[in-house]
């Protein structure tokens, strides 16, 4: 039988929720919902994954690539579509999914950073429907920062970036090249060097990850891998970390408003240092300067 596929008419619908104005570069995530339907898609200069999120199976058709593709599609189903690949899909119930979108510049970057080699073309292998735990759980913790409305700072957002990127090199590209992952950490000389830069910085609501690595001339990739093995958690838990830190010195030892205690701490409001206070804590800012 024949499948009808409509005049090619790009259908972009609404998210629910998106990345696009909280400053995150790199990666556009976004979270979707849209009813029975059909349309065509066509993302220009960026590599796309679509993480299924739907509570019950879909019915699922694409063409992609002069193929048409058939499938159940549940939750935890993921799909790969190359930069500049247009498909169209055509689904039969109420459809949820998570999309995230990556620059074709920031995984060539990464490619001549992690791989230490210059990358023209970087081809990645379309996958219509494939299941991939780790894909899943970096897609997963970035829908949470998301949904949290980027609590967890910029830092955060671009270590997953570049967990991302590093993954897909791995596994879903043409040429899948080894990634060289260093057991030692860093040495006590480049670890003092980043802690003196955070603590120097401490007030700045922006710290990049890749302000970090450049210190140390190094990927951002390796440095983050290289810090968890020198301190035992991630440069944004030690982040997190000394900003509360400093706000406890503040609140005992000054009697400066919450409000302006969260700005010298790098916070960006007095509800965003409540939240990461106690959760560091288990109390809040006030209950703590009232002990």
């Amino acid at each position: 039988m024949k499948t009808t596929v409509p005049d090619q008419q790009e259908t972009t619908g609404v998210p629910i929720l998106s990345s696009q104005n909280q400053g995150w570069e790199n990666i556009l995530v976004e979270q979707f919902q849209h009813p029975a339907g059909e349309g065509w898609c066509h993302f220009s200069d960026d590599r796309a994954i679509n993480l299924s999120l739907a509570p019950r199976p879909v019915s699922l058709m694409q063409i992609q690539g002069g193929k048409t593709y058939t499938a159940l599609y549940g939750k935890g189903d993921i799909s790969v579509t190359p930069a500049k690949m247009p498909f169209f899909a055509r689904w039969d119930r109420d459809d949820r999914y998570l999309q995230i979108r990556v620059a074709s510049g920031f995984m060539k970057r990464v490619a001549s950073e992690v791989l230490e080699r210059n990358f023209e073309h970087l081809e990645l292998l379309a996958q219509f429907q494939t299941r991939d735990p780790q894909l899943e759980a970096i897609a997963m913790l970035l829908l949470a920062e998301l949904q949290q409305e980027n609590l967890g700072g910029k830092l955060y957002v671009e270590s997953l970036a570049n967990l991302l990127a590093v993954h897909l090199l791995r596994f879903y590209f043409a040429t899948q090249p080894r990634v060289a992952i260093y057991e030692s950490g860093l040495t006590q000389r480049q670890l003092l060097q980043v802690l003196e830069y955070i603590n120097e910085y401490l007030s700045q609501q922006i710290i990049k990850l890749a302000d970090l690595a450049n210190l140390l001339g190094m990927s951002q990739f390796h440095f983050s891998h290289l810090f968890k093995r020198s301190l035992g958690i991630a440069p944004h838990q030690y982040l997190l970390q000394q900003r509360v830190e400093r706000a406890k010195q503040l609140l005992k030892q000054t009697d400066r408003s919450i409000i302006d205690i969260a700005f010298l701490c790098g916070f960006n409001s007095h509800s965003h240092l409540s939240k990461q206070f106690r959760q560091l804590t288990g109390i809040t800012p006030k209950a703590y300067r009232a002990q």
